[in-house]
Order: structure tokens, then C-alpha cells, then sequence
């Protein structure tokens, strides 16, 4: 049989990317999520994972889900606007908004979701996005669908995005940022960017994808870490990561929030997330208010990564959250850098372009409150013998 042109063209492009060190592949994880994991067939100490509070497997969550599944079933059966929008769904909604110190918020299935109802909701081909350069790819995705103009800025440049928004005046504006930066673990500066966005009347979306649960008083984000309050902000907490569920949650002003369930198409068009999920998140709510302690030992556990990394001559990247990128540079070398590291037993994704820029593939280390002392003493102990 005679092979389309189009498949060889696929199988041409699979090659290159194999030879360039490029080609992702699927581990399957065999356990429940945690520090320790049984994947592919063989246990692992892992700092893969983005369960920054050890909440993904944990049993309050999980009798939570398991009682909403035997009283109301497996599945919404329904998008929200129609019959699927649950008691669950609405008690979510009012806990987490109660929460973040906003009026009201929406509750969605995943933050790409999320992201693509915010952006193309307020603003279109008249309006303007402007976004860092180390925005998630959701956000430039949405940036791009919303078919409004993307101006890029580079990754934490507040004086050029002072100047692109004063050169467009009038139009909608939006300015997209992630809270925390998912392959740096840096902070954006949200109080100089709500300074700037309050001159130049422009919504202020943050993404705390990496920071609810993490950041702020009880854990409530980003926002409370700055102690920011204004209504052209906009919050978007994801809740597969510290919140260990699934799905996201944008919060904000109540007008806001009334025009996403009438304008977001990622809202509308869908059926609603199963109601046990939400059961599971009003309780994971209740963990990460009552887990002071847990963050505390988080950050010692930064602290400590970080001294012995240093010491040992690695190149690391500025922030001090859970996620502690270890800076390599070519793609075959992270990759033996990994390998090396997965001869001890011990689980950290090499992280390629294009999901970072070009010659800055790193190891991607994320810490979880879960973790020992003990298992970074490891982690540091392969990662010596290793070199920098």
C-alpha cells in the first residue's frame, strides 16, 4: 500500500524531532499521585508532580468524592446552562469566591478552558492583549482565538508594557500574566501591573495556576500575597495542583462573572464537570485554609533544595516557590542529566523547548509538602554526583 504524502511528511517530522532530542514520550503512572509513585513498573522518590500540599491522594478528598458519587452518580449528564449545573457546582462556586476575598466566581472544567473563556469574552477584533513572554500557552492560545492584537512583552519587562499600552489608546485592553511562572517558579510583579493597568484602563487577568493554595494568607493565592483588591482584576485558580482535584475557577466582579456564563463558549458549550469533583473541592478548600503547617514545612524544604543546589555550583532560577528549575542548556544533556538521576530511583522531568525557550532545557524540580527532609537529601545526593 502506497504511504499518502501526508504521512511520510508526520513521519519526517517525528524523525527530526527524535534526532533533536525533542520527542516526548508518556510514562504511566501505576499508583496514586505523591512523592513516592510506582511508574512504568518500578517505584520512584518523585518531584514531578504539581501536589504541592499532598492533597491529590488524600483521604478526606477522596471520601468526599466517593460519598457525592453514591448520592448523585458519576456524571453532570448536562451542560450548565441547560440541567447539569449542580448544588455541588453552586456551593464550589460561593465557598471559593468567599474565599479569594471576590464576589463572585465560575466554575470550569480545566484552566485551558478557563483561560479561552476570559479572553475571548471581553475582548475581539478591536481589542488588544498584552502578555508576557513566559505566559502558559494557554493564554497566548486564547490570545490568539480571541483574534483581538497580542502584544508580547518580554518575561517581566513592566516599562515596555507601560509603553505598549500607552500607544493603544481606547480599545478594550487586557493585560494576561501568570501569577507564578510555571517553568521558573517566579513571581509576577501583580501590584506593578494593576498599578499599570489602572492608568491605562486595561482588565488584569492572573493565572495563579501555581500559586493558589501556595501563596497568601491560609493559601488563598496571590492576590492575598500582595493583599491586592480591585475590580479589574481577574483570578483564575487551576485545581489540579495544590487544591489536588481537578478543573479551575475564575473569580472576580459579579458583572464579570455573569458575562462569561452568557458570552464563554468554553462554558456554555459543555457539559458540566461531574458533581463529585466539586464535593471534592469544596473539602480541598477546607484542607488548604487549615494547612499553615504544611506550607511552613513547604518552604523550608525550598530553602534547603536551593542551599545545597547552590553549593554545588548549579545554575537555578530566581524564585523561592515549588518549583525550582535547574538551568542545563542542550536537550541531550538534561536528558543524561535526568537518566542519571533515575539511577537512584529518583523521578524529575527534563523540560525541551519549545515549552521553554531555546538552549535553556532544564530539570524541572517541584517540591511537595509531602516530601521528608530525607528525600531532598537524596535528590542533592544524585544530583552531586552528577555535576554541575
Amino acid at each position: 500500500m502506497t504511504i499518502s504524502a501526508s504521512l511520510s511528511r508526520l513521519r519526517a517530522g517525528l524523525s527530526e524531532l527524535a534526532d533533536a532530542h525533542a520527542l516526548r514520550r508518556r510514562r504511566v503512572l501505576e499508583s496514586a499521585q505523591g512523592v513516592r509513585v510506582h511508574v512504568d513498573g518500578r517505584d520512584w522518590l518523585s518531584f514531578c508532580s504539581n501536589d504541592y500540599l499532598g492533597l491529590a491522594a488524600h483521604p478526606a478528598l477522596t471520601d468526599a468524592m466517593v460519598r457525592a458519587a453514591g448520592e448523585y452518580g458519576t456524571g453532570a449528564g448536562a451542560s450548565h446552562l441547560l440541567c447539569g449545573h449542580h448544588l455541588c457546582h453552586e456551593r464550589f462556586e460561593s465557598e471559593f469566591a468567599r474565599c479569594v476575598g471576590m464576589p463572585r466566581a465560575l466554575l470550569f472544567s480545566t484552566g485551558y478552558m478557563a483561560n479561552l473563556a476570559v479572553v475571548t469574552s471581553l475582548v475581539g477584533r478591536d481589542g488588544s492583549v498584552f502578555a508576557d513572554r513566559l505566559n502558559h500557552a494557554s493564554l497566548n492560545d486564547a490570545a490568539v482565538l480571541s483574534r483581538a492584537r497580542l502584544h508580547r512583552f518580554a518575561h517581566g519587562d513592566l516599562d515596555a508594557l507601560d509603553r505598549l499600552l500607552a500607544s493603544h489608546p481606547g480599545a478594550d485592553k487586557l493585560v494576561a500574566v501568570d501569577g507564578v511562572f510555571s517553568m521558573d517558579g517566579d513571581l509576577a510583579n501583580v501590584p506593578r501591573l494593576l498599578e499599570l493597568c489602572e492608568r491605562h484602563d486595561a482588565w488584569l487577568l492572573v493565572d495563579d495556576a501555581h500559586g493558589f493554595g501556595v501563596l497568601g494568607e491560609q493559601g488563598r493565592g496571590i492576590l492575598s500575597h500582595f493583599r491586592l483588591h480591585s475590580p479589574r482584576l481577574i483570578y483564575l485558580a487551576t485545581l489540579g495542583k495544590a487544591a489536588g482535584v481537578a478543573g479551575a475557577v475564575v473569580a472576580g466582579e459579579t458583572e464579570l462573572i455573569e458575562w462569561l456564563v452568557q458570552k464563554a463558549r468554553t462554558y456554555i458549550y459543555t457539559t458540566a464537570q461531574p458533581p463529585a469533583l466539586a464535593a471534592a473541592l469544596s473539602e480541598s478548600l477546607r484542607q488548604i485554609t487549615a494547612a499553615d503547617g504544611a506550607r511552613a514545612h513547604l518552604g523550608r524544604l525550598v530553602a534547603h533544595l536551593r542551599n545545597g543546589l547552590q553549593a554545588q555550583g548549579w545554575t537555578l532560577g530566581p524564585g523561592t516557590t515549588p518549583i525550582q528549575p535547574v538551568i542545563v542548556g542542550g536537550n541531550a544533556e538534561v536528558l543524561a542529566l535526568s537518566a542519571t538521576l533515575e539511577q537512584w530511583g529518583v523521578l524529575v522531568p527534563a523540560i525541551r523547548p519549545p515549552t521553554v525557550p531555546e538552549r535553556s532545557a532544564r530539570l524541572r524540580i517541584t517540591l511537595s509538602a509531602a516530601h521528608a527532609e530525607a528525600d531532598v537529601d537524596l535528590l542533592l545526593s544524585a544530583m552531586a554526583q552528577a555535576g554541575p
